[in-house]
């Protein structure tokens, strides 16, 4: 029996990184100043300039960054927005939660991400903006999306959660319209826990957002309109500025480990698309296989963790039912037959190769 290659292990991924925490925590602990101090105002700063964007406000949690994002862009009554079916829930929850409506628009079977080439159907009187995924680290196709929310007069919101770092033509996913980023502890640039934020070029548009995530007031005790409780933690802030200095050297090794499974797997199974005009960050390494759950049990009973991204498709969800209509069936697909494999940052290529070749030796 080999030894067990885990899916993630958080403790391993940070280890690097436990002197620099610590050092924070000793200066946190001192400063004496625990909610929206330094720490917040440092790393906002540190990650617009990253995500090539004017600004940044730091939320509670990737959700909140969708629901303040949403709520800051005061849609009238009854709009809609198009969101891509094969999202994680919460890109959805964030619009319904606003009173809007979600329309779902099919993936590319081959990026995962929303089909441009769909978006323009899906466009009605009442659509008001394009919410995209960067799904599982790859950015959307932004240029040709930029182009139809130009044309139609559509706000353009991000989903960054699994795509810090991601590219597009040199341009970084965050920094092309409204980016709503997630800190959760297994992103690519994640924290001890829950965080978020908020990155646009648009000053007035960022204002309003620090007074909604502080229950709608910029001065204390005088609140301008009804808000929320979502601060990025202090010291979750500290923790993710200095991880944010080693986010490209975790991206450049999460695409080395991919590189390994696109050498060593077998084009039996169905890999991420690759494409010069995209520069992945690999959150996520996901296969396709009709047989995916014989595949996940079988790299189990070798020592091999997998996980599964997502097992239902949104539409299907018990907390969205009546509020969608149509069928999805690329969506379908993609949730029946998609398995994640081992990219953690603590990986070894070894490892990884071990993983490619035990996944080859069950096609026998």
């Amino acid at each position: 029996m080999n030894p067990t290659i885990e899916y993630e292990n958080l403790q391993r991924t940070n280890k690097l990184l436990f002197a620099d925490y610590k050092a924070e925590f000793s200066d946190f602990l001192d400063s004496g100043w625990f909610v929206l101090g330094n720490g917040v105002a440092n790393f906002e700063q540190q990650y617009a300039q990253y995500c090539q964007a004017k600004y940044c406000a730091g939320v509670a949690s990737g959700l909140d960054a969708l629901t303040l994002a949403i709520d800051a862009c005061r849609f009238p009554k009854g709009a809609e927005i198009i969101v891509p079916s094969n999202t994680y829930i919460a890109t959805i929850m964030a619009v319904v939660r606003n009173g809007l409506t979600p329309v779902l628009v099919e993936p590319d079977i081959s990026t995962y991400n929303i089909d441009p080439d769909k978006i323009a159907t899906a466009i009605t009187s009442k659509t008001k903006a394009i919410l995209v995924v960067h799904l599982y680290g790859k950015s959307c196709n932004m240029s040709r999306i930029q182009k139809l929310a130009d044309q139609y007069q559509l706000t353009v919101i991000e989903d960054v959660a699994q795509a810090q770092g991601a590219k597009h033509k040199g341009h970084v996913a965050g920094g092309f319209g409204i980016g709503c980023h997630s800190f959760y502890p297994t992103k690519n640039l994640g924290a001890l826990g829950d965080g978020g934020a908020i990155t646009s070029s648009n000053e007035a548009f960022i204002k309003t957002i620090k007074q909604l995530r502080n229950y709608g007031s910029s001065i204390k005790y005088q609140n301008e309109e009804l808000g929320y409780n979502s601060r990025l933690d202090e010291l979750q802030a500290r923790f993710l500025s200095r991880k944010l200095k080693i986010l490209n050297k975790i991206n450049s090794h999460k695409r080395c480990l991919a590189q390994v499974y696109f050498d060593e797997l077998s084009d039996e199974f169905i890999k991420p698309d690759l494409n010069d005009d995209y520069y992945d960050v690999f959150h996520i390494f996901t296969i396709r296989h009709k047989e995916r759950d014989t595949i996940k049990d079988y790299l189990l009973k070798q020592g091999i963790k997998t996980e599964i991204h997502y097992p239902i498709p949104p539409h299907k969800q018990k907390a969205l039912r009546g509020l969608i209509q149509g069928d999805y069936p690329i969506s379908e697909e993609v949730h029946a037959t998609t398995l994640s494999l081992p990219i953690a940052y603590f990986h070894t290529e070894k490892e990884v190769q071990h993983v490619a070749k035990t996944i080859n030796r069950w096609l026998k």
